[in-house]
């Protein structure tokens, strides 16, 4: 095989002078290849050799050839594809609908995931491999994940997951002639092994109870059958929705957001007082020590900002829940900046696009980054053991039968 390889080399070389050369030999000599693996591809189907007496009265003959012409990393080469009267051959190597290498549109799609758009992918390819690809083309490459996304989005979930964390990242979105803002809503859970895990997707325009009822039970008809605690941004109707699903998961609000929105309405000069002020509720040891330093801020700042008091107070119970938690789960779930880090990444992918022409298209995009993530996602959180060993004791019998299935 060596000695052969180094012969075809040799005479290539006779016959090249310049690198054009080069490439132009080379096509040729896959265009060869290809048509010789057709030929015996093809007697293969038959049974028989071509012009062969074997192939009288067999009910299937050779019916010449339709031409095609399909893109590789050497550029456009036309070939003859076999043809049969009984019109069921397909090559193997080039299926009958097929137009592109499967390497190629890996590489389509790979550049697609990292942002890149389609005239940098138009570009790229004419560059690098003089290939005329097109937006549609390009488009329907891609579109070739929306099954993936769809099989991804309605996998199995793990029986409990400890943690879920829940928030928003907002896109534009093409709609009846009009550009629309639109939300990706994301679940990221934390299994029992401490790992990250998106455990979907969802795009909608407005949330409300309904939404995340709908988001609950698709969840739960995975497989989910338990969610401890769930930290949340301020997401309009999801407390509601997930009591009436899960109705003995506890909900976190971050504190974080809480912070930004009190924030709002707050003047440049009195923001580092307040929030030096608001650190003795936020990073109180217990509960009480929390209601004191809030009482204290209600007398400070009371008449002067009563819509941060008003906030505040409506969302006492769902922000001063992890005091119930020892320090190393309280790290964790008093705010939601584990999927923020997500949902920066994603940013990373989609910033080059200004708006996309449908939720698919969004969806493509979203899907593939997210894969892109999670790759880097092999160990669990920091300090995991310790957290685990906690849920133990605060979550004893809902934990105890996943733990020994473990």
């Amino acid at each position: 095989m060596q000695d052969l390889q180094d012969k075809t080399i040799k005479e290539l070389a006779r016959e090249c002078e310049t690198v054009e050369d080069v490439h132009n030999m080379l096509k040729n000599l896959f265009k060869d290849t290809l048509q010789q693996i057709f030929e015996a591809e093809m007697e293969e189907h038959l049974g028989y050799q071509k012009h062969s007496l074997e192939g009288n009265n067999t009910g299937n003959s050779r019916n010449g050839y339709s031409r095609k012409t399909i893109q590789t990393k050497l550029g456009k080469t036309e070939i003859d594809i076999p043809r049969d009267r009984n019109a069921d051959f397909e090559p193997r190597v080039i299926k009958k609908y097929e137009t592109t290498s499967n390497d190629l549109e890996d590489q389509i799609i790979a550049m697609y995931a990292k942002g890149m758009t389609t005239r940098d992918i138009e570009d790229h390819m004419r560059d690098i491999y003089g290939i005329d690809v097109s937006p549609t083309m390009v488009s329907k490459v891609t579109d070739k994940v929306l099954p993936l996304v769809a099989e991804w989005q309605s996998r199995p979930l793990d029986r409990i997951y400890p943690i879920v964390y829940l928030d928003a990242i907002h896109f534009k979105v093409r709609k009846d002639n009009r550009i629309i803002n639109k939300a990706a809503y994301s679940v990221m859970g934390i299994n029992m092994a401490g790992q990250k895990d998106i455990l979907g997707i969802w795009i909608g325009e407005n949330e409300s109870a309904s939404f995340w009822l709908g988001i609950c039970n698709d969840l739960k008809n995975r497989g989910v059958q338990d969610i401890l605690i769930a930290c949340k941004d301020g997401l309009s109707g999801f407390s509601e929705a997930i009591n009436t699903v899960f109705p003995n998961t506890e909900i976190q609000l971050c504190i974080i957001h809480q912070i930004r929105n009190s924030m709002k309405y707050v003047s440049w000069k009195e923001q580092k007082e307040i929030i030096a002020d608001l650190k003795k509720i936020y990073q109180a040891l217990t509960l009480e020590e929390a209601e004191l330093g809030f009482d204290m801020f209600k007398d400070k700042w009371g008449k002067k900002h009563p819509i941060i008091i008003r906030s505040w107070e409506n969302n006492w119970l769902e922000l001063t829940a992890y005091f119930r938690y020892p320090y190393e789960i309280r790290r964790i779930i008093y705010t939601t900046n584990i999927i923020e880090g997500y949902h920066r990444q994603l940013r990373k992918v989609t910033k080059t696009k200004t708006a996309y022409p449908a939720d698919d298209s969004l969806r493509k995009i979203v899907y593939l980054a997210t894969v892109e993530a999670s790759k880097k996602w092999t160990m669990p959180i920091r300090e995991w053991k310790n957290c685990i060993s906690q849920f133990a004791i605060h979550f004893g019998d809902r934990l105890d039968q996943e733990m020994m299935v473990g």
